[in-house]
């Protein structure tokens, strides 16, 4: 039974990153994030001096790089994240999109492939580098466990169904 989550999580891993590799790449992408990034540090000048915009905690598009992962009422959640773009894989939806500044905010703006919309626009609820929180407008809620590179993270359910 163990195997078979592994092998799910593991392939679900492999998804994500096959995707974000084949939306990535490329000079004219990076420039892109390049440009991204120096918009969103002048915002942070005035932020220092007011400090009430400041998002929530932790909430900034860097904050989001890597691959995040859990279960969500039962089901597994993967989500990566790289140079402002975003790869999810949740209740057997395949999502992909991009990180964006709204409202001073990163967001989470995703397409799935199936057109499902459960989790097409999410936001960061609070991120301390260890757990994701995300809220999604479909009405989930999210949270994630940042992995290591080559490790599963802990708390995979372990009772599924084999098929």
């Amino acid at each position: 039974m163990r195997k078979i989550v592994r092998t799910s999580v593991v392939a679900a891993g492999v998804v994500v990153a096959l995707t974000l590799t084949g939306c990535g790449g490329g000079d004219s992408g990076d420039d892109s994030a390049k440009d991204k990034g120096a918009g969103t540090s002048a915002p942070s000048e005035p932020d220092a001096g007011g400090g009430e915009s400041t998002p929530a905690d932790g909430a900034s598009a860097d904050s989001l790089e890597g691959t995040w992962a859990g279960t969500t009422e039962g089901k597994a959640v993967a989500l990566s994240v790289k140079e402002g773009k975003a790869a999810l894989i949740a209740d057997e939806h395949i999502c992909q999109g991009d990180v964006e500044e709204m409202g001073g905010e990163p967001m989470l703006s995703l397409k799935c492939a199936d057109g499902n919309t459960d989790r097409t626009m999410g936001s960061i609820d609070s991120n301390d580098g260890k757990t994701l929180v995300l809220s999604w407008e479909g009405g989930a809620k999210d949270s994630l466990a940042k992995t290591e590179p080559g490790k599963l993270p802990g708390g995979l359910p372990t009772d599924i169904p084999a098929p």
